[in-house]
């Protein structure tokens, strides 16, 4: 686990205390028509006429990525339905995106126009798909120090491999052996159909094969005497009032919750009308203790997760601050971290104690949501394993040949400015979690230690 300087430190606590000033209200924003450069992330903006296009740059390439047509003065839509909210600031040159669903907005720097490898051909060719490649990594990807990976050495191995003739299906594997080491659940190569990914060792990926199976062991054997058993949200959320007072509150992802291709909206109602269900008035009054399982979470939208922690407190807290890879040539220069509060939400809350309960199949979302509970005002253990390790949003770069590259370039820092990328967030209270042995002698240590926990401990760990 890796603890980032007292500078950085410094900043996110200054950050938590000062809170987000508003920007002030225009009667007449300024156009965001423009060329504009985003801090951190490898990307160039061309907003024109309705239309928002990205361009992926390095400092060999520029690839178009993603488009989006304007729906509302400001407001652009991509062909999945995603929303996309671009806003000025400060005059003209200074400006702002937001991505539905996103808990953070990335600033904008405006640009007298497109860089010359943007309206040059690009180079075609596997030769050039590598280099694309392993400069994208090279000026995005924050973790080859803390991995020990010399990523200059692994291009000079590779790369002599990969000649005019190198097949698709070669070029693919080079690729794909390159990442391999890393052992990050946010880097993915992909051509097509077929995907390389993997996992950190001696973790699992979350697939709905192992949540079906999870959550019928769970269902038959920890809930067989719970009442007010309750799916909601497309199965992705259950809830159950156990005997002696707890509640159990399983989330398998942050999203889905309205159908896959639901716009976020339906995403967000249908959480709404769970929470409103689970955290009624008189449940939230006798709950002696909540159980959360995040055991199998396949991550999703963090906005979610923060939406959730808001009916866990009664007072306005840090949940955590983002920051991004900003330097090319520097991978410990990062942006400046934003803040991400969890404010109480309308109506009933449950404040009591908390036991969430995580392993190696809790990623993404399920991870950011679990660092969202570590300074929630009130008593939290975790029990279990620990995460994943991977908290990024995922960059996804295209590569000249139609491949593509899937990476992480941000870190979510603790109020101290500490973070869990490639260790995970580890547990109070070590558990073995849906182990081969768990399920032959059919025992859910993780959850029966969670049990004793709230019940005589008050959610202390100890």
């Amino acid at each position: 686990m890796r603890i980032v300087t007292a500078t950085v430190t410094a900043t996110v606590a200054a950050l938590a205390l000062a809170g987000q000033a508003a920007p002030a209200a225009t009667a007449h924003p300024p156009s965001a028509d423009g060329i504009w450069r985003m801090d951190g992330y490898g990307t160039v903006l061309s907003i024109r006429n309705g239309t928002f296009q990205e361009y992926q740059t390095t400092a060999v390439s520029c690839l178009k990525g993603d488009s989006a047509q304007r729906t509302a003065p400001g407001t652009y839509t991509m062909p999945n339905g995603t929303v996309l909210t671009v806003r000025t600031q400060g005059g003209r040159d200074r400006g702002s995106l937001r991505t539905e669903g996103s808990v953070d907005a990335r600033n904008l720097r405006r640009v007298p126009q497109l860089p010359d490898t943007c309206t040059s051909p690009a180079p075609e060719g596997p030769l050039a798909a590598f280099d694309v490649f392993w400069q994208s990594f090279e000026e995005n990807y924050p973790f080859f120090a803390a991995k020990g990976i010399d990523w200059h050495a692994v291009r000079d191995q590779y790369r002599p491999l990969v000649h005019a003739g190198t097949t698709r299906d070669e070029l693919y594997a080079v690729l794909s052996e390159m990442v391999k080491p890393l052992h990050d659940a946010h880097v993915a190569v992909r051509d097509g159909d077929r995907v390389f990914a993997q996992v950190r060792p001696g973790t699992v990926v979350p697939s709905l094969a192992l949540d079906t199976k999870a959550k019928a062991f769970v269902v038959a054997r920890d809930l067989k005497n719970a009442r007010n058993l309750q799916d909601f949200a497309n199965g992705r959320i259950t809830y159950a009032d156990l005997p002696g007072g707890q509640g159990y509150l399983r989330i398998s992802g942050f999203g889905g919750y309205a159908g896959d291709r639901a716009p976020y909206a339906a995403q967000v109602a249908e959480l709404d009308r769970a929470l409103d269900t689970v955290f009624d008035q008189e449940r939230t009054q006798r709950l002696k203790g909540l159980i959360i399982d995040l055991r199998i979470n396949g991550g999703g939208y963090d906005a979610l997760g923060i939406r959730i922690a808001e009916r866990l407190t009664d007072t306005s807290y840090l949940a955590y601050a983002k920051r991004a890879r900003n330097d090319p040539a520097d991978p410990t220069r990062h942006t400046r971290p934003q803040p991400v509060y969890a404010t109480p939400a309308q109506g009933p809350r449950y404040t009591g104690p908390v036991a969430v309960l995580t392993g190696g199949s809790t990623v993404s979302a399920g991870e950011t949501f679990t660092q969202a509970l570590m300074d929630r005002p009130g008593r939290t253990v975790r029990i279990g394993q620990p995460t994943q390790g991977v908290f990024s949003d995922v960059m996804s770069r295209e590569l000249p040949n139609g491949m593509s590259a899937r990476l992480p370039n941000e870190e979510f820092l603790t109020r101290s400015g500490r973070t869990f990328d490639g260790t995970g967030i580890p547990p109070h209270l070590e558990e073995p979690v849906f182990t081969d042995e768990e399920f032959d002698r059919k025992r859910d240590s993780a959850f029966d230690t969670a049990l004793n926990v709230l019940r005589n401990h008050g959610g202390s760990p100890s």
